[in-house]
């Protein structure tokens, strides 16, 4: 049978695409100057966080200084300074920073994945790429039977989890959007937490957290049946 760990060792051994394993194993020796002193992780990212979770947040990729550096997703840049924030202040995380795999942090009803699980140069992995990772994505959410809200952080990630619930045609993607997915899920979109979002003000904390809120508020609805029911 299946589980969650056999899938996160199959993720880490993966070397299907050559651009990406190049490119994370590139960075990995070549580092940033801040980060000299680090031992990258150079590796697939699988996902994680609380295999009981009723919310699941996908994004992109792992970032080149980030996640790939760390070995967790989102876990030791920007973007994931914004996301951790966001999930502490709407209960799914016992502290609001993550810096390392070891810093202390939890998820509560949370697990967090990507549509892709390499960092790809310049954030962009080709379709081959996407589809070679895609399915990585569908056993993990079938490990994940509780899940009844899946969050899509950007077009990119939207793209992927209307794919892996059988969202076709999907309503245009935007902030805030709400779809009801053929496999029971709930899809919510948001603008993704990168800089260039952040930095500008399309994204502001009030906006991202109202996303999580929106989460919490369905999967606590007695109302709606699990989707494993």
């Amino acid at each position: 049978m299946d589980s969650l760990e056999r899938l996160h060792a199959d993720i880490i051994a993966c070397r299907a695409c050559p651009r990406l394993v190049a490119w994370r194993e590139q960075v990995a020796v070549e580092k940033r100057a801040a980060f000299r002193d680090w031992q990258y992780w150079g590796k697939p990212l699988p996902g994680w966080g609380d295999p009981q979770a009723r919310m699941l947040v996908i994004g992109l990729a792992p970032a080149a200084h980030g996640g790939n550096r760390t070995g967790r997703v989102f876990t030791g840049d920007r973007s994931g300074d914004w996301f951790f924030a966001s999930l502490f202040r709407t209960g799914f995380a016992n502290q609001p920073m993550s810096q390392h795999v070891d810093d202390g942090l939890q998820l509560h009803d949370a697990y967090v994945a990507s549509a892709v699980r390499c960092a790809p140069p310049e954030n962009k992995p080709t379709p081959a790429e996407t589809a070679a990772c895609r399915p990585f994505l569908e056993r993990e959410l079938a490990l994940l039977p509780t899940v009844r809200v899946i969050v899509a952080l950007g077009a990119f990630a939207y793209a992927a989890v209307s794919r892996l619930t059988g969202l076709r045609p999907r309503p245009a993607f935007g902030h805030g959007v709400e779809v009801a997915a053929p496999s029971g899920h709930t899809i919510i979109c948001s603008y993704h937490p990168s800089q260039h979002n952040t930095f500008t003000g399309r994204l502001t904390g009030e906006m991202f957290d109202a996303v999580f809120r929106r989460a919490r508020e369905i999967i606590d609805d007695k109302r709606v049946l699990d989707c494993s029911q």
